[in-house]
């Protein structure tokens, strides 16, 4: 097979979680710019609704659901409608997540009080894990279960969004988001290694500093905190989500079919060690 053969998914079909704004619209973008069928899902359902509109203003195929990734019962209605409207599930992107806030430290290397351990709010730490991690677990739940009835399908790809806040102590998100990531990835571990009898792939996409609108776009609204982060990346700044579309489709396609269970970092080099030690 020649190699950029390996990349073709046209004609699959694919489904996003959080896929109205940041790096699950990338996902959605990536998807249908390279042919598959896209339902778009998010909490968000006005958001989502534009995004779908846009791009099927755009030719593209896509469809939307709103849907609350910590109600299983949602989570599946909103696969069971995609399975209905495209007839099977090949690819799903699990990337619904949030950051509640609240971190020890900030970008600006100031020392947070509130986010300590000791005094840290209940309702951020449980917020937290039920969205970040037991949604990822009701994508997967119901993903796994429709792509195992697709006998006449070529198993599945589930990718998940993960965070560098697993590999690493990031105090600057928080203690629950680190470890509603670190859960995920080992979460994603399991699921790898039972799913692969049958076909289906699991991996993680691992994304550091991204300008997003989590935590409400604060990034985007406050120039000297974008350069706070930047100053942290050993490359020097935060990325778009444009790039991570390029990793999205090697998980998602032929290309990474000899992937799973892997836990991809695209971070800029966080990983490595802030280019700016905090105080």
């Amino acid at each position: 097979m020649k190699t950029l053969d390996q990349f073709d998914i046209a004609g699959r079909s694919a489904f996003v979680t959080g896929a109205a704004s940041g790096i699950g619209l990338a996902y959605a973008e990536c998807m249908a710019e390279a042919g598959a069928r896209v339902t778009l899902t998010d909490v968000d359902a006005e958001g989502a609704q534009r995004e779908t509109k846009r791009l099927v203003d755009e030719g593209y195929e896509v469809r939307w659901e709103a849907c609350d990734v910590t109600d299983l019962d949602q989570v599946a209605a909103a696969i069971d409608a995609h399975v209905h409207a495209y007839g099977g599930l090949d690819i799903c992107f699990a990337n619904a997540g949030l950051d509640v806030g609240n971190g020890f430290w900030s970008p600006e290397n100031k020392r947070n009080p509130d986010g300590q351990i000791d005094v840290y709010d209940k309702w951020r730490w449980d917020k937290s894990i039920d969205i970040n991690l037991t949604g990822c677990f009701h994508t997967v739940r119901e993903a796994a279960r429709a792509m195992k009835a697709n006998t006449d399908r070529r198993g599945g790809s589930i990718v998940i969004t993960s965070s560098n806040a697993a590999e690493v102590n990031e105090a600057i998100v928080g203690v629950p988001y680190m470890a509603a990531k670190a859960g995920v990835k080992h979460f994603m571990r399991h699921a790898a290694y039972e799913l692969a009898a049958y076909g289906i792939r699991v991996n993680a996409i691992a994304p550091g500093p991204f300008v997003t609108n989590i935590g409400d776009g604060w990034v985007k609204k406050n120039p000297a905190a974008k350069k706070a982060w930047d100053d942290l990346v050993p490359v020097g700044r935060m990325a778009e989500t444009y790039q991570i579309k390029p990793l999205a489709l090697l998980l998602a396609s032929d290309a990474g079919s000899y992937m799973t269970g892997a836990h991809v970092m695209i971070d800029g080099g966080m990983q490595l060690g802030p280019i700016k030690p905090l105080d």
